[in-house]
């Protein structure tokens, strides 16, 4: 039976971030599948409104905005005449993707450029950090729904088996703490 990193070899792993909004994990998701069509592996926090100084994620980012938002058909559903406000919610919902990667797509379609592209993007940014936040719910209940239950219990079966590293499956998990494995193993009946 293979070990993880070898197993990675075999078949790329691709993790999103289970707190992201669904049009963020639809980007990290288009973003992760450009690295494994150019056959790189790469640990990076994909966005949408960055220029990354890296050419490979540069080029991700803007697979990952053509595969959402192909330019053609943005630009032929882009109404100048609407409002800023209204574009970007009404392009967001029709293309399942956050307005900031509408922002994005408007400027790379040339009708936001510059300082109003900048500003239009900084006015975004801070309307979405004063949205209310989720409560986090149980770590428990959602570990499932972000690494997959049959994942979730395969690492944790693999790790007790001594065939993964501890370390290893904290940093899958995204937790540091004993406790938390030990009672992730209670939840997943696999418990020691």
């Amino acid at each position: 039976m293979p070990t993880w990193t070898e197993a990675l070899r075999r078949a790329p792993l691709v993790f999103i971030n289970g707190t992201d909004t669904k049009a963020a994990q639809m980007f990290t998701l288009a973003h992760e599948l450009a690295h494994i069509w150019l056959g790189q592996t790469a640990l990076s926090d994909a966005r949408a409104f960055e220029a990354p100084p890296q050419v490979v994620e540069r080029w991700c980012n803007q697979v990952a905005a053509e595969l959402l938002v192909p330019l053609e058909t943005f630009r032929a559903e882009h109404d100048r005449r609407a409002t800023l406000r209204g574009e970007l919610d009404r392009l967001a919902r029709r293309f399942k993707v956050s307005t900031l990667v509408v922002l994005r797509r408007m400027r790379d379609a040339g009708t936001l450029r510059g300082e109003a592209y900048w500003g239009a993007y900084q006015q975004e940014v801070d309307r979405l950090q004063r949205l209310p936040k989720g409560s986090g719910g149980d770590f428990y209940l959602t570990l499932g729904a972000r690494a997959s239950k049959r994942f979730t219990r395969a690492l944790v079966v693999s790790t007790l088996e001594g065939r993964s590293s501890f370390t290893e499956a904290f940093r899958l998990l995204g937790f540091k703490k004993m406790a938390t494995f030990r009672e992730l193993g209670h939840q997943l009946g696999v418990a020691f």
